[in-house]
């Protein structure tokens, strides 16, 4: 799989110290959003594990904001998913137990 530039600058971006200084739902908010350039490479793995991450700083980003839903929804199509995406679709109400 390749990089698309959005991939390659939300790496460098998450890998400095100031990353941890933004606000929690500053960060969740950019994970929900990197996921956007995650599926687009074809990388569903890593688009769950951002929305997966994003859960766990911020859970309301996740679980309300309409388009951390659509992210979730389009991860489920794209692959067969992970434990922990399935059980973050579970909570949020996406897939029924």
């Amino acid at each position: 799989m390749g990089r698309s530039p959005s991939v390659t600058i939300h790496r460098c971006a998450t890998d400095v110290d100031v990353w941890h200084r933004l606000p929690a739902e500053h960060r969740a908010a950019h994970l929900v959003d990197i996921t956007r350039a995650h599926l687009d490479l074809g990388d569903a793995r890593a688009a769950g594990r951002a929305l997966v991450t994003a859960d766990g700083i911020a859970p309301a980003e996740v679980r309300i904001r309409p388009a951390a839903r659509a992210a979730l929804t389009a991860v489920l199509r794209a692959s067969p998913s992970p434990a922990d995406v399935a059980r973050l679709a579970t909570t949020v109400g996406l897939i029924r137990q």
